[in-house]
Parts: structure tokens; sequence; C-alpha cells
């Protein structure tokens, strides 16, 4: 039994949990409940709170494990669940109290993607009602008893519109992602819907962790050995974990690795591999934060005898880039990247995006965002790319990326700001870039990596040379 919620009755007005008063509320479900309530009540990170959240409840192993597999599973599931905690209580989840709200989802969660017990599930999730929302525990016990009288797939066939119908509809429910997500991602796939329900139901698995090891400080296959991994399928400097908390690691706190995406070191080794004539030791990174791609490229230009201008306009994250490249010829610029002067021989321009190419990892992402976000971001991506062209030298390359499958994050940004650089502007094919025998690259010159393609994320690389 661990210590429960105390306040107003059980719970305090907000369900913010109260400790003081015993429940029976068990620790790794009242850490999920912590974790879910916060991210919906005050704008929450996951990957912020949770962590915080089992350190403050001391809890680790098995339990931590199943604490994060609620948390993280309710929030990628959260559209479906709440089309179907809605049909099994009669009234739209908008109507039903924030606390119970939420208890009802990770509820659900077990009921319908967990090997729990019913009983133990629908019991469980009572005890927890009873904590944050009391007056809602009989309604709780009810729906649930309902949600648990069918299985996943019946309760969609029953909520989700008809595939024939409205096929867009469809996959949203069926795959909890907003229409306009699902609209996105078949554009980006050529309107192959069979494909983009593929990428739906990856963007619902638990992401790998991979760790990029730097060259001239690690080996790939011996830290692999040396942290019980596996060296990656396609990035020569990634390693595939599995699991428990790479910040830990030795090679992680002694500088010789870092935690990155597979798709994010293949996208910056990219452009620091692709062939240019002439001077070669002048590298910018435009949008440094958090700094894992300015890590890579510093190790890199370590080999080479280049140094790395690294900018960042935030300055919590200009710190976390100093941080990130400690060691490294790398030169962090707290600034605007929009205003940069000098002439660089390879730029990169991360861009800021609506980031639905790691959706699985940042499952909150997908309920926050929404088509209105587009043009302030799109805006900011092309006078960003514009601005690296201008302090690109003629021969020199500029690799625009985003973690973003996006048609106008991507090909359209692209078009648009070499059309208005004034510059002449080449498109590099990228794919030889990328490693021999690595599927699904299409037609090129530019790539758009995917989770269920390639196992990273969703990442878009475009190479421009000034001619």
């Amino acid at each position: 039994m661990s210590a429960g919620f105390s306040g107003r009755g059980p719970g305090g007005r907000d369900g913010r949990p109260q400790r003081g008063r015993p429940s029976f509320v068990d620790a790794p479900r009242r850490a999920a409940y912590e974790a879910v309530a916060a991210v919906h009540r005050d704008g929450a990170y996951a990957n912020l709170v949770l962590p915080a959240v089992l350190r403050d409840l001391r809890l680790r192993g098995r339990d931590a494990a199943f604490a994060t597999e609620l948390t993280y599973g309710t929030l990628r599931q959260e559209g479906t669940l709440d089309a179907i905690v809605a049909a099994a209580s009669g009234r739209e989840v908008d109507r039903i109290d924030p606390q119970a709200r939420d208890a009802l989802r990770l509820g659900a969660y077990q009921l319908l993607h967990t090997r729990v017990p019913a009983h133990a599930a629908v019991s469980a999730t009572v005890d927890l009602v009873k904590a944050v929302a009391p007056g809602a525990t009989g309604f709780a016990n009810a729906v649930l008893r309902e949600v648990a009288s069918r299985d996943h797939d019946a309760w969609v066939a029953q909520v989700a519109p008809g595939y024939d119908d409205d096929p867009v509809a469809h996959l949203a429910v069926a795959h909890s992602h907003p229409q306009w997500i699902v609209r996105a991602f078949a554009d980006a796939l050529g309107g192959d819907l069979d494909e983009t329900a593929r990428a739906l139901i990856e963007d619902n698995e638990r992401p790998p962790v991979h760790l990029c090891a730097r060259p001239g400080r690690a080996d790939a296959v011996e830290l692999a050995d040396e942290v019980g991994g596996a060296p990656g399928a396609f990035s020569p400097y990634a390693v595939y974990l599995p699991g428990g908390a790479p910040g830990d690691l030795e090679a992680v706190l002694d500088g010789r690795a870092h935690v990155q995406d597979e798709g994010s070191q293949l996208v910056a080794a990219a452009l620091a591999q692709a062939p240019i004539d002439g001077q070669d030791d002048r590298w910018l990174d435009l949008c440094a934060g958090p700094g894992g791609k300015a890590g890579l490229l510093g190790a890199l230009a370590a080999q080479r005898g280049a140094h790395v201008t690294a900018v960042e306009i935030t300055e919590h994250r200009a710190r976390l880039v100093e941080q990130a490249t400690r060691g490294l010829p790398v030169t962090v610029e707290h600034t605007d990247g929009r205003t940069m002067d000098g002439t660089f021989d390879r730029v990169l321009v991360d861009a800021p995006c609506l980031g639905l190419g790691s959706l699985r990892r940042r499952p909150e992402s997908r309920w926050r965002r929404q088509p209105s976000d587009l043009p302030p971001l799109t805006r900011l991506q092309r006078e960003l790319l514009g601005a690296a062209l201008r302090v690109v030298r003629p021969g020199g390359l500029v690799a625009y990326v985003t973690c973003s499958p996006h048609l106008v994050e991507t090909q359209v940004s692209v078009t648009e700001s070499a059309r208005r650089s004034g510059y002449p502007v080449d498109l590099v094919d990228a794919r030889p870039l990328m490693p021999a025998g690595m599927p699904g690259l299409g037609s090129g010159p530019t790539v758009q990596l995917w989770p269920h393609r390639h196992g990273t994320d969703a990442m878009y690389l475009a190479l421009l040379q000034r001619s």
C-alpha cells in the first residue's frame, strides 16, 4: 500500500496528488496518473515530468517500466481511448470530470492494450478514481466494465467511421492520430493509404533508444558490447539499446557517446560526407539546440581539421549545446541564426518544425499541434534556409533538415527558399550519401526517412549547393 492522496476528500480539488492519507492506489498507476494529469492540466511534457515522478515515488525496475508503459501508451492512444470511453459512457469525454477522465483513459488502456487481467485493471482504476474524483467512483466502475466487454478491434469497429466511407477518418480513430496528421502522412507517402496505416501503427509503438558513438572517441561495435546493445542497421555510429536509462551510461557521462536517433545521425553525417571542392574547414550549425547534431558534426570536424560554429537563439538551449560539445572544435554563439554573417563551407539548418516525425517519442504532440501552427513555422524555416544560402560560399553545401514529413515543411519550404534566395542553387541527390542498400529512399533528390521503413524518426533531408 503506497502513500495515497489527501486534500478535499481522497484527492485535492484539482486532482493533484496529495500525500498524507493512505489509499490502495499502487505506486506505478499513481505515477502514470500524475504524469498524464500533468500533461493535460499543466501542459507538461511526458518525457520531462515522468522521470521526476518516478524519482519522487522511488520507482525502479519493473514498477518504473509499467508506469512508463501506462503513461506513454495512454497518451499515444488517447484519441481512440476517448472515442471508446465516450461510447461506453454515453457522454462526450469533455463532459467527464478531468480527473476521472484521465483515470478512465489509464484504465481503458490497461484493458485494451496490456495483459493486466480485466478484474485487476477495473479494480485498480476504480481505486484511483476514489482517490482523485470520489464522486465519480460508481460512474467509472460502470464505464470500465463496459469497456471490458469487448476487445480493442471490436471497439474500433464500433466507434470508427467505415473505411470505405471515409478512410482518413477511419484511420484517425483506428490508429489514434488527428485527421489532419493522417492526411499529411498520406500526402507525403504519395496517397498510399495502406502505407499510411503502417506509418500510423509504427507511431504507436515504443521507440527504441539509439546512441551515437562519437567518431574518434568510440567505436559503435565496441560500444554496443560495452552497453549490452547492438550496432545500428544504417548509421556507422548508431548503437541500439535494449532499454534502461541511457543518461547513466559511462560512455554518455564521459562524452564518448550521446543519445541520438539514428535518423538524426544519418542526416548530419550526410552533410559532412558530401563531396565539395576547395576549402572545407568552416562548418555552421544554424539551429544547434539541444546539441546532438552539433556533437556529431564536432566529432567529425575534429578528425578533419575543421571547426563548427553552433548557433542557438534560446539561452538555455545554447548552454545545452555547450555541454554537448565540450572538448570538441565547436564554438557556440547565442544569437538568431537569421542574422549570421561570415562565410562557411558546410551549413546545417535543422529547422524548427511541427515534429510530426517524432510523435512516437513525444506522444502528447499529436494532440497539441494544429494546422494553424504551420504558417509561423514555415516562415521561420524559409528565413533560416535563406540565411544559410546567404552565408554558404559558392560551391558550399547546405543541409536542410526537419523532423517532419509534412510536405509544406519539406518540399515546399525548400523550393520557396531556393527561389527567393537570389542565389543560384542546385539540389544535390542525397540518396548516395545514405548507407548502401538502404531501402525506401524514393526517387530523390531529397530523402525522407520513416519509422516504418527505416526504424528512425521521420527525418527529411535536402542538400542544396550554391553554384
